[in-house]
């Protein structure tokens, strides 16, 4: 017969290994559990032996379920595709392998029906706890769930949320920004944003960026969102003189791509028109040109860091709700260097 069209192996059950080695149910748990140091040698070598024989695999989740834990941590991410989200979800996911956790990752794609689907399913799976990168368009739903287990909030705040918060220390990320463009020359900034669709950081960033022009003389600043008419609008900018050397500010990497589509279609040498500033770091940014510069996001260490608070929450604290900043890492590169 082709072995190929045998039937598959039924799963052993713990009352077979019981039946197998003369002994009870309650023996063979113990056996499996953490009280194996209680039981008589001779017994523990015979259900060894059994176990071995009969290829027995204890059911992980049901023991797990009795405790009332199964050890598994969700994280819901918006779009699993951003190197943002990469990053964060294996800081996320090396924090819960130390704390002997395992981790149920969800993708949204950045769309809102998906995202409360998306919850529901996490929900069924009887996690321990959550970490959520939210689009932030679901807050009775994350609400409701953050009343039945403890759950930690990534980049973005939900204002209906009494939980943790682990992100980018925006306001002092924007005054690294503007301190490096301003000390290397630069006196008219652009500042490039996705759409402004109620994500907390990209308006947290915005509202730095407005505010700290206001106390830095001798600087202009100008704010645009990402979207078809980006071409136009950075050609017109460009063109406009009079207002000082020109920068670029993009505030993440999916910015820094559209732009640097804008850029790359330009005449003359990069960067030569204006400089270049993002806030992320990417593994293309030191190969285009003579290299991006960069803030850089500490995203593993955000991963973990929402990872451990999640653990003190699981570990039954109950203080009152944290906002923990990171700061960023500035790498200059070519790009922010003044040509004169």
């Amino acid at each position: 017969m082709n072995k190929d069209l045998l039937p598959a192996r039924a799963r052993v059950t713990i009352s077979e290994v019981a039946k197998a080695a003369g002994v009870s149910k309650a023996t063979v748990s113990r056996f499996m559990g953490e009280d194996r140091q209680l039981l008589a040698e001779a017994t523990a070598q015979r259900i060894e032996a059994v176990v071995e024989r009969l290829g027995y695999r204890p059911n992980r989740m049901a023991s797990a379920l009795k405790r009332g834990r199964t050890g598994l941590i969700g994280l819901l991410l918006a779009d699993i595709r951003n190197p943002y989200s990469v990053a964060v979800m294996h800081g996320v996911e090396t924090a819960c392998r130390q704390q002997g956790y395992s981790l149920v990752v969800c993708n949204t794609a950045c769309d809102d029906d998906l995202e409360k689907a998306q919850l529901q399913a996490l929900q069924s799976y009887n996690i321990d706890g959550l970490i959520v990168h939210t689009l932030g368009h679901q807050a009775r739903e994350l609400a409701s769930l953050a009343r039945e287990l403890p759950m930690v909030l990534v980049d973005r705040q939900v204002a209906e949320l009494q939980v943790d918060m682990v992100g980018l220390d925006n306001r002092q990320t924007i005054e690294q920004a503007l301190d490096h463009l301003q000390q290397n020359g630069y006196s008219d900034i652009l500042a490039v944003t996705e759409p402004l669709d109620g994500t907390s950081s990209r308006h947290e960033r915005v509202e730095a960026f407005m505010t700290s022009l206001v106390r830095r003389a001798g600087l202009r600043g100008l704010v645009l969102e990402t979207g078809n008419e980006l071409d136009q609008q950075v050609s017109e900018f460009l063109a406009d003189s009079g207002h000082g050397a020109k920068a670029l500010l993009t505030f993440n990497g999916i910015a820094t791509l559209q732009v640097m589509h804008v850029l790359h279609a330009r005449p003359g040498t990069l960067f030569d028109e204006a400089g270049l500033l993002a806030i992320d770091e990417l593994d293309w940014y030191p190969l285009v040109g003579s290299g991006i510069s960069a803030l850089a996001q500490p995203t593993e260490q955000i991963g973990a860091v929402a990872f451990n608070c999640l653990l003190d929450r699981l570990q039954g604290s109950v203080a009152a709700p944290r906002r923990l900043d990171l700061p960023a890492q500035l790498i200059p590169r070519g790009s922010s260097r003044l040509r004169v």
